[in-house]
């Protein structure tokens, strides 16, 4: 049987830190980009419905739940390993699922929607393999 024990305050901490960084990324750092790639300008200064925060929260949850388990999975303990797993995986599939989603019928301008969504999912994918390190 599979048992692993993850330390649940680290994986709450780590959620609330993503959901802190894409709140400040996409509504701070690109929201007027982020509609362009949309072709979507009445986006911009509109409050967010609450499926825009739930939602990303609970991926968030998720993608950090997966990041604690492999990271106990593959006994990765260091800073720098937990970093170069969190730049691994965050490129490997986080930034290519963003272009994968880009590349449809229904944006507009796929490159700028990845360009301008990748960095804040590797970025949060560095965050949290970092915490869920630092508090083992």
């Amino acid at each position: 049987m599979f048992t692993l024990s993850i330390n649940w305050l680290a994986v709450l901490l780590s959620t609330v830190a993503l959901q802190m960084l894409g709140a400040a990324w996409f509504m701070g750092v690109i929201p007027k980009p982020y509609a362009l790639a949309l072709e979507r300008t009445d986006l911009v200064d509109r409050k967010p419905e609450p499926i825009f925060i739930a939602g990303p929260l609970l991926c968030g949850l998720v993608v950090t739940v997966a990041n604690a388990i492999l990271l106990r999975s593959f006994h990765i303990d260091t800073m720098p390993d937990a970093l170069v797993f969190g730049a691994i995986s965050g490129i490997g599939y986080l930034v290519a699922t963003v272009f994968n989603v880009a590349i449809n019928p229904n944006i507009p301008r796929p490159v700028l929607y990845g360009a301008i969504n990748a960095p804040y999912f590797l970025l949060s994918n560095l965050v949290s393999c970092a915490i869920l390190t630092a508090m083992p």
